[in-house]
């Protein structure tokens, strides 16, 4: 098996396309995608047709749910973009076949897909839209045991964008304490793949995983930020701060 796994798009077209030469450069033909493929980017109409032509599955992320129905929790920038993203689709899609098809396909999305003995969720197994699984959360024995104890072997998530894995020993290894691989062995894991489209562990490059047999490769992928963080300064909906944080990562 060699899947690659994406997540948290977040309607940054220049990043999708990136990670998605990236991806075919490798040979890799199956695509998931853990959610949030719109939010806070210029581009989400582009960035929904892509993800459905392109991936084999596809979640349900909360900026998805946000833009479906009204979206709970977000602060005022997430959420004058959800607004503004909701403007997008309805009345900026284009052909009325076309505007149908994303909205059918945000309808029809799934909250988790099980494989086997693996998990796929946006946020996690307990909740899988909205709850967030921090690298911090490691000192919090009770939720991460009843985390891994919904798990059958391994689970892989998005929604922080932070990557890194989680052990069932409760350990956070980064991507860089374990040079990009971690190998699978006997326990239980959880993976966040990191972000496409908004990386926010200080490193601006794309992030997402590779899903093998025995082991789980993380992937940064270099894309032209500038680019979109001009698109944001110039949508007066968007506010500023989206496009300084794609450009340090944060």
């Amino acid at each position: 098996m060699k899947r690659a796994i994406i997540s948290d798009v977040h309607g940054n077209l220049e990043a999708l396309q990136a990670v998605l030469a990236d991806i075919r450069g490798r040979g890799i033909d199956e695509i998931f995608c853990l959610g949030d493929t719109i939010g806070y980017g210029p581009n989400p109409c582009e960035c929904l047709d892509i993800v459905i032509d392109t991936c084999q599955i596809c979640l349900l992320g909360n900026h998805d749910q946000g833009a479906l129905f009204d979206p709970e929790g977000f602060n005022t920038g997430a959420e004058r973009a959800i607004f503004w993203t909701r403007e997008q689709l309805e009345s900026r899609g284009g052909k009325p076949d076309a505007v149908a098809r994303r909205w059918d396909f945000l309808g029809e999305l799934p909250r988790i897909h099980r494989d086997n003995i693996w998990l796929y969720v946006h946020g996690s197994p307990r909740n899988p839209i909205n709850e967030y699984v921090f690298p911090e959360d490691i000192y919090n024995q009770k939720k991460m045991e009843k985390l891994f104890s919904l798990i059958t072997k391994g689970c892989f998530q998005g929604h922080t964008h932070v990557p890194g894995v989680f052990t069932e020993n409760l350990n956070f290894l980064a991507p860089e304490d374990i040079h990009d691989v971690y190998e699978i062995g006997d326990p239980k894991f959880m993976v966040n793949v990191g972000s496409v489209g908004q990386p926010r562990d200080g490193n601006n490059q794309s992030c997402y995983a590779v899903q093998e047999d025995n082991r789980v490769l993380f992937c940064r992928v270099e894309y032209d930020v500038g680019a979109t963080a001009d698109k944001i300064y110039r949508t007066l909906d968007l506010d500023d701060f989206l496009g300084d944080r794609l450009k340090e990562g944060r």
